[in-house]
Protein backbone atom coordinates (compact mmCIF):
# COMPACT_ATOMS: atom_id res chain seq x y z
CA UNK A 1 0.00 0.00 0.00
CA UNK A 2 1.51 3.59 -0.90
CA UNK A 3 2.48 6.02 1.77
CA UNK A 4 -0.68 8.53 1.39
CA UNK A 5 -3.23 5.88 1.20
CA UNK A 6 -1.37 4.11 4.17
CA UNK A 7 -1.58 7.41 6.03
CA UNK A 8 -5.55 8.10 5.51
CA UNK A 9 -5.73 4.49 6.20
CA UNK A 10 -4.39 4.94 9.78
CA UNK A 11 -6.61 8.33 9.93
CA UNK A 12 -9.84 5.85 9.28
CA UNK A 13 -8.95 3.36 11.90
CA UNK A 14 -10.11 5.57 14.95
CA UNK A 15 -9.99 3.68 17.92
CA UNK A 16 -11.44 0.31 17.01
CA UNK A 17 -7.94 -1.72 15.80
CA UNK A 18 -10.16 -4.67 15.43
CA UNK A 19 -12.42 -3.18 12.81
CA UNK A 20 -9.33 -2.29 10.86
CA UNK A 21 -8.08 -5.40 10.78
CA UNK A 22 -11.61 -6.93 9.89
CA UNK A 23 -12.26 -4.86 7.48
CA UNK A 24 -8.93 -5.53 5.84
CA UNK A 25 -8.96 -8.93 6.14
CA UNK A 26 -12.24 -9.10 4.40
CA UNK A 27 -11.12 -6.88 1.82
CA UNK A 28 -7.86 -9.26 1.40
CA UNK A 29 -10.34 -12.24 0.84
CA UNK A 30 -12.93 -10.91 -1.90
CA UNK A 31 -10.43 -8.68 -3.75
CA UNK A 32 -7.61 -11.12 -5.05
CA UNK A 33 -8.55 -10.66 -8.49
CA UNK A 34 -8.34 -6.72 -8.54
CA UNK A 35 -5.73 -4.93 -10.20
CA UNK A 36 -3.18 -3.57 -8.33
CA UNK A 37 -1.99 -0.72 -9.92
CA UNK A 38 -1.87 2.63 -9.19
CA UNK A 39 -3.63 3.59 -6.01
CA UNK A 40 -6.79 1.68 -7.39
CA UNK A 41 -6.16 -1.57 -4.74
CA UNK A 42 -5.78 1.23 -1.95
CA UNK A 43 -8.82 3.09 -2.80
CA UNK A 44 -10.98 0.02 -2.93
CA UNK A 45 -9.88 -0.97 0.23
CA UNK A 46 -10.53 2.47 1.83
CA UNK A 47 -14.20 1.89 -0.03
CA UNK A 48 -14.33 -1.06 2.04
CA UNK A 49 -13.72 0.37 5.17
CA UNK A 50 -15.75 3.15 5.27
CA UNK A 51 -18.48 0.54 3.83
CA UNK A 52 -18.27 -1.51 7.08
CA UNK A 53 -17.17 1.08 9.28
CA UNK A 54 -20.43 2.56 8.82
CA UNK A 55 -22.34 -0.83 9.39
CA UNK A 56 -20.31 -1.74 12.10
CA UNK A 57 -22.63 -0.38 14.51
CA UNK A 58 -25.61 -1.21 12.96
CA UNK A 59 -25.10 -5.53 12.53
CA UNK A 60 -29.38 -5.85 11.04
CA UNK A 61 -27.96 -3.46 8.26
CA UNK A 62 -25.19 -5.54 7.35
CA UNK A 63 -26.61 -8.63 7.84
CA UNK A 64 -29.36 -7.08 5.10
CA UNK A 65 -26.62 -6.67 2.63
CA UNK A 66 -24.42 -9.58 3.46
CA UNK A 67 -28.28 -11.32 2.12
CA UNK A 68 -28.07 -9.35 -1.12
CA UNK A 69 -25.18 -11.47 -1.89
CA UNK A 70 -22.61 -8.37 -1.94
CA UNK A 71 -18.80 -9.49 -2.19
CA UNK A 72 -17.42 -6.51 -3.55
CA UNK A 73 -18.32 -2.70 -4.42
CA UNK A 74 -18.96 -1.86 -8.06
CA UNK A 75 -17.34 0.74 -9.97
CA UNK A 76 -19.81 3.35 -8.67
CA UNK A 77 -20.33 2.23 -5.22
CA UNK A 78 -16.19 1.81 -4.54
CA UNK A 79 -16.32 5.68 -5.67
CA UNK A 80 -19.49 7.02 -4.41
CA UNK A 81 -20.00 5.52 -0.59
CA UNK A 82 -17.08 7.23 0.82
CA UNK A 83 -18.46 10.31 -0.27
CA UNK A 84 -22.15 9.21 0.35
CA UNK A 85 -21.17 7.54 4.47
CA UNK A 86 -18.61 10.47 5.28
CA UNK A 87 -19.35 12.52 9.07
CA UNK A 88 -20.52 15.56 7.65
CA UNK A 89 -22.63 14.16 4.97
CA UNK A 90 -21.29 15.44 1.60
CA UNK A 91 -23.63 16.13 -1.35
CA UNK A 92 -23.08 13.93 -5.02
CA UNK A 93 -24.07 14.60 -8.30
CA UNK A 94 -23.08 10.73 -9.82
CA UNK A 95 -23.75 9.66 -13.55
CA UNK A 96 -24.13 6.14 -13.28
CA UNK A 97 -25.67 3.77 -15.61
CA UNK A 98 -28.63 0.73 -14.75
CA UNK A 99 -27.46 -2.18 -13.25
CA UNK A 100 -24.24 -0.86 -11.84
CA UNK A 101 -25.16 -1.00 -8.86
CA UNK A 102 -26.40 2.71 -7.81
CA UNK A 103 -29.69 1.96 -6.34
CA UNK A 104 -28.01 -0.28 -3.66
CA UNK A 105 -25.40 2.41 -3.07
CA UNK A 106 -28.24 5.12 -2.25
CA UNK A 107 -30.40 2.92 -0.13
CA UNK A 108 -27.38 2.02 1.61
CA UNK A 109 -26.55 6.05 2.53
CA UNK A 110 -30.53 6.43 3.59
CA UNK A 111 -30.42 3.16 5.58
CA UNK A 112 -27.49 4.01 7.71
CA UNK A 113 -28.86 7.66 8.02
CA UNK A 114 -31.55 6.78 9.89
CA UNK A 115 -32.05 6.86 13.77
CA UNK A 116 -34.52 4.15 13.69
CA UNK A 117 -36.04 5.69 17.51
CA UNK A 118 -37.48 8.75 14.89
CA UNK A 119 -40.92 8.06 13.83
CA UNK A 120 -41.09 10.28 11.46
CA UNK A 121 -39.30 11.07 7.71
CA UNK A 122 -35.97 11.32 7.38
CA UNK A 123 -35.40 10.28 4.21
CA UNK A 124 -37.10 11.19 0.67
CA UNK A 125 -36.05 9.21 -2.71
CA UNK A 126 -37.67 11.17 -5.41
CA UNK A 127 -38.47 8.52 -8.46
CA UNK A 128 -39.94 9.46 -12.14
CA UNK A 129 -42.33 6.89 -12.36
CA UNK A 130 -44.50 4.39 -10.09
CA UNK A 131 -42.72 1.17 -11.49
CA UNK A 132 -38.88 2.66 -10.41
CA UNK A 133 -40.29 3.83 -7.10
CA UNK A 134 -41.63 -0.06 -6.39
CA UNK A 135 -38.23 -1.16 -7.52
CA UNK A 136 -36.59 1.24 -5.16
CA UNK A 137 -38.18 -0.18 -1.99
CA UNK A 138 -38.10 -3.35 -2.99
CA UNK A 139 -34.10 -2.95 -2.72
CA UNK A 140 -34.77 -1.65 0.83
CA UNK A 141 -37.08 -4.23 1.99
CA UNK A 142 -33.85 -6.59 0.66
CA UNK A 143 -31.38 -4.39 2.09
CA UNK A 144 -33.22 -3.54 5.58
CA UNK A 145 -34.86 -7.23 6.28
CA UNK A 146 -33.46 -7.40 9.54
CA UNK A 147 -33.78 -3.80 10.45
CA UNK A 148 -37.41 -3.85 10.90
CA UNK A 149 -37.47 -0.45 13.27
CA UNK A 150 -37.06 0.91 9.90
CA UNK A 151 -39.54 1.41 7.76
CA UNK A 152 -41.02 2.55 4.52
CA UNK A 153 -44.01 4.12 2.63
CA UNK A 154 -44.78 5.19 -1.06
CA UNK A 155 -46.01 8.70 -2.04
CA UNK A 156 -47.61 7.59 -4.96
CA UNK A 157 -50.41 8.45 -6.79
CA UNK A 158 -53.53 6.12 -5.20
CA UNK A 159 -52.15 6.15 -1.34
CA UNK A 160 -54.42 8.20 -0.27
CA UNK A 161 -53.91 9.45 3.71
CA UNK A 162 -56.28 10.28 6.12
CA UNK A 163 -55.70 14.23 6.23
CA UNK A 164 -54.01 15.84 9.48
CA UNK A 165 -52.00 12.87 10.08
CA UNK A 166 -48.07 12.63 10.65
CA UNK A 167 -46.28 10.27 8.99
CA UNK A 168 -44.14 7.61 11.44
CA UNK A 169 -42.15 5.91 8.21
CA UNK A 170 -38.61 7.43 8.38
CA UNK A 171 -38.30 6.88 4.56
CA UNK A 172 -40.62 7.73 1.85
CA UNK A 173 -40.36 6.98 -2.10
CA UNK A 174 -42.13 8.70 -4.50
CA UNK A 175 -43.11 10.70 -7.65
CA UNK A 176 -42.43 14.27 -7.03
CA UNK A 177 -46.03 15.13 -7.85
CA UNK A 178 -47.30 13.25 -4.40
CA UNK A 179 -44.24 13.97 -2.77
CA UNK A 180 -44.87 17.53 -3.12
CA UNK A 181 -48.67 17.47 -1.95
CA UNK A 182 -47.43 15.20 0.98
CA UNK A 183 -44.92 18.02 2.06
CA UNK A 184 -46.77 20.72 1.14
CA UNK A 185 -50.67 20.73 0.75
CA UNK A 186 -51.36 18.05 3.50
CA UNK A 187 -48.05 18.13 5.52
CA UNK A 188 -47.86 14.76 5.95
CA UNK A 189 -44.14 15.20 5.83
CA UNK A 190 -41.89 17.99 8.16
CA UNK A 191 -39.57 18.84 5.47
CA UNK A 192 -37.05 20.68 7.99
CA UNK A 193 -36.49 16.93 9.72
CA UNK A 194 -35.06 15.52 6.61
CA UNK A 195 -31.68 13.97 6.65
CA UNK A 196 -31.30 12.55 2.85
CA UNK A 197 -32.89 13.55 -0.49
CA UNK A 198 -32.30 11.50 -3.07
CA UNK A 199 -33.15 12.40 -6.73
CA UNK A 200 -32.99 9.31 -8.94
CA UNK A 201 -33.21 9.35 -13.09
CA UNK A 202 -32.98 12.95 -12.98
CA UNK A 203 -32.57 12.67 -16.91
CA UNK A 204 -35.84 11.34 -16.87
CA UNK A 205 -37.14 13.87 -14.47
CA UNK A 206 -36.81 17.27 -16.68
CA UNK A 207 -38.18 14.85 -19.83
CA UNK A 208 -41.35 14.70 -17.33
CA UNK A 209 -44.24 17.80 -17.85
CA UNK A 210 -44.47 18.99 -14.53
CA UNK A 211 -41.27 17.11 -12.49
CA UNK A 212 -38.45 19.41 -13.15
CA UNK A 213 -40.79 22.29 -11.26
CA UNK A 214 -42.08 20.10 -8.81
CA UNK A 215 -38.15 18.85 -7.71
CA UNK A 216 -37.18 21.93 -7.64
CA UNK A 217 -39.89 22.99 -5.05
CA UNK A 218 -39.42 19.86 -2.90
CA UNK A 219 -35.64 20.50 -2.76
CA UNK A 220 -36.34 24.04 -1.52
CA UNK A 221 -38.35 22.85 1.67
CA UNK A 222 -35.35 20.77 2.67
CA UNK A 223 -32.60 22.02 5.79
CA UNK A 224 -29.50 23.61 4.24
CA UNK A 225 -27.62 20.69 5.92
CA UNK A 226 -30.14 18.13 4.28
CA UNK A 227 -27.55 15.17 1.92
CA UNK A 228 -28.08 15.93 -1.42
CA UNK A 229 -27.63 12.80 -3.97
CA UNK A 230 -28.57 13.00 -7.47
CA UNK A 231 -28.49 10.20 -10.09
CA UNK A 232 -28.51 10.78 -13.93
CA UNK A 233 -27.74 7.89 -16.87
CA UNK A 234 -26.65 10.95 -18.87
CA UNK A 235 -25.54 14.93 -18.52
CA UNK A 236 -26.57 16.55 -21.53
CA UNK A 237 -26.41 20.44 -20.68
CA UNK A 238 -30.43 20.68 -19.60
CA UNK A 239 -29.74 18.12 -17.31
CA UNK A 240 -26.70 19.15 -15.71
CA UNK A 241 -28.14 22.57 -15.40
CA UNK A 242 -31.04 21.21 -13.69
CA UNK A 243 -28.62 19.22 -11.27
CA UNK A 244 -26.82 22.43 -10.19
CA UNK A 245 -30.05 23.99 -8.80
CA UNK A 246 -30.70 21.13 -7.29
CA UNK A 247 -27.65 20.00 -5.81
CA UNK A 248 -25.36 22.98 -4.34
CA UNK A 249 -21.45 22.59 -3.59
CA UNK A 250 -21.73 18.70 -4.93
CA UNK A 251 -19.05 15.91 -5.00
CA UNK A 252 -19.29 14.77 -9.02
CA UNK A 253 -18.87 11.70 -10.39
CA UNK A 254 -18.96 11.84 -14.55
CA UNK A 255 -18.41 9.80 -17.26
CA UNK A 256 -16.55 9.90 -20.77
CA UNK A 257 -19.02 10.00 -23.58
CA UNK A 258 -17.86 6.56 -24.43
CA UNK A 259 -18.24 5.16 -20.98
CA UNK A 260 -21.84 5.90 -21.22
CA UNK A 261 -22.65 2.97 -23.02
CA UNK A 262 -22.06 -0.43 -20.99
CA UNK A 263 -19.29 -2.40 -22.10
CA UNK A 264 -21.10 -5.73 -21.51
CA UNK A 265 -23.41 -5.32 -24.61
CA UNK A 266 -23.24 -6.23 -27.86
CA UNK A 267 -24.78 -4.06 -30.33
CA UNK A 268 -25.96 -4.42 -33.54
CA UNK A 269 -28.42 -3.77 -36.22
CA UNK A 270 -30.35 -5.36 -38.73
CA UNK A 271 -31.24 -3.92 -42.27
CA UNK A 272 -34.82 -4.60 -43.23
CA UNK A 273 -37.62 -2.83 -45.65
CA UNK A 274 -41.02 -2.84 -43.49
CA UNK A 275 -42.53 -4.26 -40.31
CA UNK A 276 -43.09 -7.61 -41.97
CA UNK A 277 -39.48 -8.14 -42.53
CA UNK A 278 -38.12 -6.74 -39.55
CA UNK A 279 -40.77 -9.35 -37.68
CA UNK A 280 -39.39 -12.04 -39.90
CA UNK A 281 -36.00 -11.12 -38.49
CA UNK A 282 -37.22 -11.26 -34.92
CA UNK A 283 -38.14 -14.79 -35.52
CA UNK A 284 -35.13 -16.30 -37.17
CA UNK A 285 -33.37 -14.60 -33.70
CA UNK A 286 -35.77 -16.43 -31.79
CA UNK A 287 -35.28 -19.61 -33.67
CA UNK A 288 -30.93 -19.56 -33.72
CA UNK A 289 -30.50 -18.74 -30.52
CA UNK A 290 -31.75 -19.31 -26.94
CA UNK A 291 -33.24 -16.38 -25.19
CA UNK A 292 -34.13 -16.28 -21.42
CA UNK A 293 -36.36 -13.25 -21.61
CA UNK A 294 -36.07 -10.02 -23.82
CA UNK A 295 -37.61 -6.71 -24.28
CA UNK A 296 -38.61 -5.19 -27.90
CA UNK A 297 -39.62 -1.31 -28.23
CA UNK A 298 -42.17 0.02 -30.72
CA UNK A 299 -42.18 3.61 -31.14
CA UNK A 300 -46.19 3.34 -31.04
CA UNK A 301 -49.23 1.52 -29.01
CA UNK A 302 -50.38 0.24 -32.66
CA UNK A 303 -47.08 -1.30 -33.68
CA UNK A 304 -46.65 -2.49 -29.91
CA UNK A 305 -50.10 -4.05 -30.26
CA UNK A 306 -49.26 -5.34 -33.71
CA UNK A 307 -46.15 -7.18 -32.62
CA UNK A 308 -47.74 -8.65 -29.29
CA UNK A 309 -50.47 -10.43 -31.56
CA UNK A 310 -47.46 -11.36 -34.16
CA UNK A 311 -45.63 -13.32 -31.25
CA UNK A 312 -47.98 -14.65 -30.00
CA UNK A 313 -49.74 -16.54 -32.48
CA UNK A 314 -46.05 -17.69 -33.19
CA UNK A 315 -46.39 -19.32 -29.21
CA UNK A 316 -44.27 -17.05 -27.59
CA UNK A 317 -45.30 -15.61 -24.27
CA UNK A 318 -46.01 -12.26 -24.53
CA UNK A 319 -46.75 -9.43 -22.17
CA UNK A 320 -47.86 -5.60 -23.42
CA UNK A 321 -47.46 -2.26 -21.73
CA UNK A 322 -47.63 0.88 -22.92
CA UNK A 323 -48.29 4.42 -21.57
CA UNK A 324 -52.63 4.16 -21.38
CA UNK A 325 -52.38 1.30 -18.79
CA UNK A 326 -53.56 2.31 -15.17
CA UNK A 327 -50.37 2.18 -13.26
CA UNK A 328 -51.70 -0.87 -11.35
CA UNK A 329 -52.15 -2.75 -14.14
CA UNK A 330 -48.71 -1.83 -15.61
CA UNK A 331 -47.23 -2.80 -12.13
CA UNK A 332 -49.11 -6.47 -12.73
CA UNK A 333 -47.88 -6.90 -15.95
CA UNK A 334 -43.85 -5.83 -15.10
CA UNK A 335 -44.48 -8.45 -12.23
CA UNK A 336 -45.70 -11.16 -14.02
CA UNK A 337 -42.67 -10.21 -16.60
CA UNK A 338 -40.07 -10.11 -13.95
CA UNK A 339 -41.10 -13.79 -11.97
CA UNK A 340 -40.59 -15.55 -15.35
CA UNK A 341 -44.59 -15.95 -15.95
CA UNK A 342 -44.01 -14.31 -19.70
CA UNK A 343 -40.98 -14.20 -21.53
CA UNK A 344 -41.24 -12.07 -24.07
CA UNK A 345 -42.20 -7.62 -23.25
CA UNK A 346 -43.11 -5.66 -25.86
CA UNK A 347 -43.32 -1.74 -24.71
CA UNK A 348 -43.13 1.52 -25.71
CA UNK A 349 -40.72 3.95 -23.87
CA UNK A 350 -43.01 3.77 -20.92
CA UNK A 351 -40.67 0.90 -19.70
CA UNK A 352 -36.81 2.56 -21.18
CA UNK A 353 -36.29 3.59 -17.43
CA UNK A 354 -35.14 2.19 -14.30
CA UNK A 355 -37.03 -1.38 -14.71
CA UNK A 356 -34.63 -4.28 -13.60
CA UNK A 357 -35.70 -7.68 -14.87
CA UNK A 358 -31.99 -9.62 -14.13
CA UNK A 359 -32.82 -12.58 -16.51
CA UNK A 360 -33.13 -10.10 -19.87
CA UNK A 361 -30.22 -11.01 -22.08
CA UNK A 362 -31.47 -9.04 -24.92
CA UNK A 363 -33.39 -5.95 -26.26
CA UNK A 364 -34.43 -5.36 -29.73
CA UNK A 365 -34.93 -1.88 -30.46
CA UNK A 366 -38.25 -3.17 -32.71
CA UNK A 367 -38.35 0.98 -33.56
CA UNK A 368 -35.01 3.26 -33.20
CA UNK A 369 -35.70 5.85 -30.71
CA UNK A 370 -36.45 9.32 -31.86
CA UNK A 371 -37.50 12.38 -29.90
CA UNK A 372 -40.21 15.16 -31.35
CA UNK A 373 -38.57 16.61 -34.12
CA UNK A 374 -37.29 12.99 -35.57
CA UNK A 375 -33.57 13.27 -34.07
CA UNK A 376 -32.21 10.22 -32.27
CA UNK A 377 -32.89 10.08 -28.59
CA UNK A 378 -29.39 9.07 -27.67
CA UNK A 379 -30.73 9.63 -23.52
CA UNK A 380 -33.68 6.72 -24.50
CA UNK A 381 -31.41 5.06 -26.32
CA UNK A 382 -29.28 4.49 -23.76
CA UNK A 383 -32.02 3.51 -21.32
CA UNK A 384 -33.33 1.07 -23.20
CA UNK A 385 -30.20 -1.07 -23.87
CA UNK A 386 -29.78 -0.63 -20.44
CA UNK A 387 -32.36 -3.00 -19.50
CA UNK A 388 -29.47 -6.18 -20.43
CA UNK A 389 -25.67 -6.45 -19.57
CA UNK A 390 -26.98 -5.21 -15.91
CA UNK A 391 -24.04 -6.09 -13.19
CA UNK A 392 -21.67 -7.06 -15.42
CA UNK A 393 -23.49 -10.24 -17.13
CA UNK A 394 -23.13 -10.02 -21.05
CA UNK A 395 -26.42 -9.08 -22.81
CA UNK A 396 -27.05 -8.04 -26.39
CA UNK A 397 -29.09 -4.91 -28.24
CA UNK A 398 -30.14 -5.20 -31.53
CA UNK A 399 -31.53 -2.83 -33.73
CA UNK A 400 -33.89 -2.76 -36.42
CA UNK A 401 -33.61 -0.51 -39.60
CA UNK A 402 -36.07 -0.44 -42.17
CA UNK A 403 -34.99 3.37 -44.21
CA UNK A 404 -32.53 5.34 -45.18
CA UNK A 405 -33.85 7.55 -42.61
CA UNK A 406 -33.57 5.16 -39.54
CA UNK A 407 -30.04 4.27 -40.81
CA UNK A 408 -29.14 8.07 -40.17
CA UNK A 409 -30.75 8.01 -36.70
CA UNK A 410 -28.22 4.57 -35.98
CA UNK A 411 -25.34 6.14 -37.85
CA UNK A 412 -26.01 9.22 -35.19
CA UNK A 413 -26.30 7.16 -32.10
CA UNK A 414 -23.17 5.30 -32.85
CA UNK A 415 -21.56 8.59 -33.57
CA UNK A 416 -22.85 10.17 -30.63
CA UNK A 417 -21.68 7.26 -28.43
CA UNK A 418 -18.71 6.53 -30.27
CA UNK A 419 -19.15 2.65 -30.42
CA UNK A 420 -19.25 0.90 -33.04
CA UNK A 421 -22.93 -1.03 -34.02
CA UNK A 422 -22.08 -3.98 -35.98
CA UNK A 423 -24.19 -5.48 -38.75
CA UNK A 424 -25.88 -8.59 -38.48
CA UNK A 425 -27.61 -10.71 -41.11
CA UNK A 426 -30.62 -12.66 -39.91
CA UNK A 427 -30.83 -14.98 -42.57
CA UNK A 428 -27.48 -16.22 -42.01
CA UNK A 429 -28.11 -18.62 -38.59
CA UNK A 430 -24.43 -19.72 -38.14
CA UNK A 431 -23.94 -15.17 -37.99
CA UNK A 432 -26.65 -14.95 -35.04
CA UNK A 433 -25.38 -18.04 -33.79
CA UNK A 434 -22.21 -16.74 -33.33
CA UNK A 435 -23.87 -12.99 -31.33
CA UNK A 436 -24.62 -15.21 -28.49
CA UNK A 437 -21.41 -17.18 -27.94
Amino acid sequence: MCCECHARLSSLAGESVHLLLWCLFYAHLHLTEFTQTDCDWCFTILAFILFFSSLYSKPQLLQGVYGMGFNRPSKIQETALPMMLAEPPQNLIAQSQSGTGKTAAFVLAMLSHVDPNNKYPQCLCVSPTYELALQTGKVIEQMGKYYPEVKLVYAIRGNKLQRGMKLQEQIVIGTPGTMLDWCSKFKFIDPKKIKVFVLDEADVMIATQGHQDQSIRIQRMLPKNCQMLLFSATFEESVWNFAQRIVPDPNIIKLKREEETLDTIKQYYVLCNSKEEKFQALSNIYGAITIAQAMIFCHTRKTAGWLAGELSREGHQVALLSGEMQVEQRAAVIERFRDGKEKVLVTTNVCARGIDVEQVSVVINFDLPIDKDGNPDNETYLHRIGRTGRFGKRGLAINMVDSKMSMNILYRIQEHFNKKIEKLDTDDLDEIEKIAS
